[in-house]
């Protein structure tokens, strides 16, 4: 998913050189108003062993779910933090409400675990090491696309935790206001880094949707995003500094 971006290299989507695996920054995918450069990256971080814009990524992700288990293999990258890869079997089900502590105001989110079983698994496993803790949303996007994106304790847009998986996808996807998704650079690429949608925002069904803000939530993230970028521009760190403190569930 390696697109011109209007601005930074990297934002919502991730993305690997698969004859050398090199890391780099993951890319967010997006049809937006940068109607000249076509499409835009929401970067994360992370290898995988296919790169591009394939339709193939949902099969290996149907078929792990089917088995009740997930795969999360190493990344050439060592991670942004110390951590272990998630349990292959996920235990949470159904709907899971979660606290995303952050500078800008608690962010509430219920994370749906029968949807996306493995990418629920990854996020409670990194929300329950700390992994989170400490760490700034690193980029904003406020044209063609309507997002926050975060999970990298790096702050630059190249980290993750080590290791990647699949993504959940059925082709249906949509991304209105609220919605809580994963950054990849490809098919099953997915790490760490996730992003906040708080306008409708035009996205292929290339992003794994998890969960879901509630109302008051995504109008936190919106007013932070009327404030800009530090740069102005349409695409950048936002304005003010915006950190995740920790992430919570309410068992």
């Amino acid at each position: 998913m390696d697109h011109p971006a209007p601005s930074r290299s990297h934002a919502l989507t991730r993305h690997s050189d698969e004859s050398n695996r090199r890391p780099k920054s993951a890319l967010l995918l997006t049809l937006a108003a940068f109607a000249v450069l076509a499409l835009l990256l929401l970067s994360g971080c992370g290898s995988s062993d296919s790169e591009g814009d394939s339709g193939e990524s949902s099969g290996s992700s149907d078929s792990s779910a089917a088995a009740g288990t997930c795969s999360y293999p190493a990344d050439s990258q060592p991670g942004a933090k110390e951590v272990d890869a998630p349990e292959e079997k996920p235990q949470a089900k159904g709907n899971v409400d979660a606290t995303v502590a952050t500078s800008a105001g608690d962010l509430a989110v219920t994370l749906d675990a029968d949807r996306a079983p493995c990418t629920v698994n990854s996020f409670l496993s990194l929300a329950a090491q700390k992994y989170f803790d400490d760490t700034e949303c690193h980029r904003l996007t406020t044209e063609g696309i309507f997002v926050l994106q975060c999970g990298d304790p790096t702050g630059t847009g190249s980290g993750g935790p080590g290791y990647s998986f699949a993504d959940e996808l059925d082709g249906s996807e949509t991304y209105p206001a609220g919605t809580l998704a994963m950054a990849n650079s490809g098919p099953d690429t997915n790490g760490s880094q996730f992003f906040v949608v708080y306008d409708d925002s035009s996205l292929p069904p290339d992003y794994t949707v998890f969960g879901q803000l509630d109302e008051k939530s995504t109008k936190t993230v919106a007013d932070l995003a009327a404030k800009g970028t530090d740069s102005g521009a349409g695409d950048g760190a936002p304005k003010e500094k915006v950190t995740i403190t920790e992430v919570t569930t309410a068992d």
